[in-house]
């Protein structure tokens, strides 16, 4: 049980005939995502790499809204594309959960470092094919350790040096200054969407079990057990991102202790999450490397 108490439940609006979608899905805080979202009635598409896990975990939730399981491998950009194909129907809400946290260096299916390839390139590519689809929101999940150096525009793949960490601080900044971007050119298009960004705060989920470091991983599991909120609290600012009447661009994450618990809010982020600049050239570096461009 962790040492500190969590904050009192959220309460979501009636999502009654709403469509949402929540990558990764299958755990953590995409399951917890998807289970109040249908506790609130909505329809709730699960896109997930591992389609079994994804009845499994479907199976498991229970409420007056419903679920789908579709396939979706962020890393494969072929899937992507297959995923937005077969897509009928308007999305009130699109959720970018899925993610993988400080693995060993690796490749995507389309040669992207694995991070950034996963967190960043395959939502990026996602969200710019389902644009046309989305009535409401877009929100991308990212995380207090976007905090670190600017992003590398010139080399996303980190080979001047690659680090578990830093390659993900570099895909969660990413997130951010993708969410920027895009909120200003719905903005620019007219369009009622928004875009937002969440971060769970100190969440216990099965992200940091995969850590390069074996010591990480063993040092995550006992701040997991004693210090972490559970994922269902650290779902929640995912859902007041999603469904609270919110400025575009809002970074919504807990609002106490430093970010890592408490009642969700509106919260600060990096300089370097606000640079417009490296936003606008990150976004044309990702369409030239997903061949993905602007809907709208």
């Amino acid at each position: 049980m962790p040492l500190l108490p969590s904050a009192p439940p959220l309460t979501l609006p009636d999502l009654t005939g709403s469509t949402y979608v929540v990558t990764g899905a299958n755990s953590g805080l995409g399951l917890e995502t998807t289970r109040a979202l249908v506790g609130a009635g909505a329809h709730v598409v699960l896109a997930v790499r591992d389609t079994e896990r994804g009845r499994q975990a479907a199976a498991s939730v229970t409420g007056p809204g419903s679920t789908q399981v579709r396939a979706l491998d962020l890393a494969d950009l072929s899937s992507v594309h297959a995923f937005a194909d077969a897509w009928d129907g308007p999305i009130a809400g699109l959720a970018c959960n899925a993610g993988i946290m400080m693995v060993p260096e690796g490749r995507t299916a389309d040669g992207f470092e694995r991070q950034m390839g996963t967190n960043h390139l395959g939502h990026f590519a996602l969200v710019n094919l389902l644009l046309p689809r989305v009535t409401d929101r877009v929100v991308a999940v990212s995380s207090l350790l976007h905090r670190g150096p600017q992003v590398d525009l010139d080399d996303l793949e980190l080979a001047g040096g690659y680090t578990p960490t830093r390659a993900y601080q570099a895909s969660k900044l990413a997130n951010l200054l993708f969410v920027l971007e895009l909120d200003r050119r719905l903005v620019a298009a007219g369009s009622p969407v928004r875009a937002l960004a969440a971060h769970p705060g100190y969440a216990a989920t099965h992200l940091q079990s995969h850590h390069a470091s074996r010591l990480a991983v063993a040092a995550m599991a006992i701040g997991n057990a004693v210090v972490a909120t559970s994922a269902a609290e650290g779902a929640r600012p995912t859902l007041m991102a999603l469904t609270d009447d919110l400025p575009g661009n809002t970074f919504v994450g807990p609002t106490r202790l430093g970010g890592t618990r408490g009642a969700p809010g509106p919260v600060g982020r990096s300089a370097e999450a606000l640079d417009t600049a490296t936003a606008a050239r990150l976004w044309e570096v990702s369409e030239a490397r997903t061949g993905v461009t602007w809907p709208l």
